[in-house]
């Protein structure tokens, strides 16, 4: 399996360093960067491509839904978020997946394996 570099959108620290700590064990996911806002984030991967984005929904200044309209369309995100509501949605805009928190890593893997 081919190396899929990712990176992780929350803006609670908590379930950015769960997330860390999941994509650190599985080994086929490169960790290439973590971000407490979607700005942020998006201004990372302006000049750093990145295969997949673990990424919240709700964030202030710009929401998870908000960053994946932005994105190529290549790039893949797995949306984690503790509203289920959100769902349909996500997968609307291409989600290819959705975890609700708390996620347990058996869950994270079998999204990232996805």
């Amino acid at each position: 399996m081919n190396t899929i570099s990712c990176i992780v959108i929350d803006d609670e620290p908590l379930a950015v360093r769960l997330m860390e700590s999941y994509v650190t064990k599985t080994p086929f996911l490169s960790l290439k960067g973590s971000f407490t806002s979607g700005t942020s984030a998006y201004s990372f991967i302006q000049d750093n491509p990145v295969d997949l984005l673990f990424c919240d929904i709700q964030m202030p200044n710009l929401s998870g839904m908000e960053l994946s309209r932005m994105l190529p369309e290549k790039t893949r995100i797995i949306f984690t978020t503790a509203f289920s509501e959100y769902a349909v949605e996500g997968f609307r805009v291409r989600a290819l997946d959705y975890l609700l928190k708390p996620v347990s890593y058996d869950d994270f893997l079998s999204s990232a394996l996805k």
